[in-house]
């Protein structure tokens, strides 16, 4: 939301400059006595001159241009003054966004560049890159058989994207174990919840609003997922899935199968993305389904982060300074537009050309 601004109590961080405006209160009388000589000439010849046609003169003539053109040089210098006023704006809360990543082996599928949790993971750097980092927080927890919650909630980037560095290329469950071959839905969900309760334990009840990115393939699920969800909907966090995989599939990584391990050859070897079960999901919590290579990273970290925006409640109303140089530089433009209209000689064109280049320049070097 804009804020509201009071231009009556507007003040100058450079006020020494405003004794330039002296400029062009000069030209504007010189502009007012040529105009009233023109108007006296006008009526002088209309009087003294008999012809058939009634002739007539203009108003102001080529006048206009160059009033428009004091009228820039005027908002220009009030710029470099850099004005400021005080206003009012409405502060809005910020998300608390929990990343569950499905580790299992599933994800170590080559069907995407380089393989399904790599591709998953450079979407949550972008994710990390479009959030503003404000009031916004985010955690992370990985989940195969077992759920390892990585990250708390935390507003610090840095942290974040160090232990993003370290989980780019593969996640902490190992391939040959067992429990790797699992993926336990319900676990990872209520690790997500785990988290978001720990957090109010430590630092009390968050304003932000909170959801759950669930980034999976949507492969061979275990536990009561039911239940899980069913918590999520009661604490009203709504779960945001993000598919990973492509529809056709990909060979599972069965050369790494635990020596210990008996491969059924009637159980699947192929893997591919499952995305009924994730609409499915996103549907029983109000989120939405998002895929990875149908939309955009870019646009859909975007949409999640405008989605919790939404759900976040207003904290009320702030007092800030707003910096107002920017509607004076707007009104420059204008007027230099406004003049361009009047100019009927190429040489005046190039003067107000030329004009116009020199006060950028002098503006955006003092602004800066």
């Amino acid at each position: 939301m804009l804020p509201r601004i009071y231009f009556r109590q507007i003040a100058f961080s450079n006020p020494e400059v405003l004794w330039l405006l002296a400029i062009p209160a000069a030209l504007a009388v010189l502009w007012v006595v040529r105009f009233a000589k023109r108007r006296a000439d006008a009526a002088r010849l209309g009087e003294g001159r008999i012809l058939p046609v009634r002739q007539r003169f203009g108003l102001a003539g080529d006048l206009p241009f160059w009033l428009f053109l004091i009228a820039a040089i005027t908002c220009a210098i009030i710029a470099l003054a850099r004005p400021h006023g005080p206003a009012q704006a409405v502060r809005q809360g910020g998300v608390d966004i929990v990343i569950l990543a499905d580790g299992s082996a599933s994800m170590r599928t080559k069907d995407v560049a380089g393989d399904r949790w790599q591709r998953a993971m450079r979407f949550v750097r972008v994710l990390g890159e479009s959030l503003a980092w404000k009031d916004d927080r985010v955690a992370m927890s990985l989940f195969a058989h077992i759920a390892t919650p990585q990250i708390r909630l935390t507003r610090d980037p840095n942290t974040f994207f160090f232990f993003l560095d370290h989980l780019d290329q593969a996640p902490p469950f190992r391939l040959e174990d067992d429990t790797t071959w699992d993926t336990n839905l319900e676990l990872g969900v209520y690790w997500g919840l785990r988290v978001v309760e720990r957090d109010e334990d430590l630092h009390g009840k968050s304003s932000n609003a909170k959801l759950f990115i669930l980034l999976s393939d949507g492969e061979s699920w275990s536990g009561e997922i039911a239940k899980s969800l069913q918590r999520a909907n009661e604490a009203h966090i709504p779960v945001f899935p993000v598919g990973v995989g492509s529809l056709t599939g990909g060979p599972l990584p069965l050369e790494a199968l635990p020596p210990t391990a008996i491969h059924d050859p009637d159980e699947p070897t192929w893997s591919h993305l499952d995305r009924d079960s994730l609409e499915r999901i996103a549907e029983a919590t109000s989120g939405q389904y998002f895929e990875l290579d149908r939309d955009g990273d870019r646009h859909i970290a975007n949409a999640i982060i405008d989605a919790g925006k939404r759900l976040a409640p207003s904290l009320g109303v702030v007092e800030q300074s707003e910096e107002l140089y920017w509607w004076f530089l707007a009104g420059a433009a204008a007027f230099l537009g406004l003049g361009v209209l009047f100019i009927r000689e190429r040489a005046e064109l190039w003067i107000q050309l030329a004009g116009a280049v020199a006060v950028l320049i002098v503006a955006s070097r003092w602004l800066q």
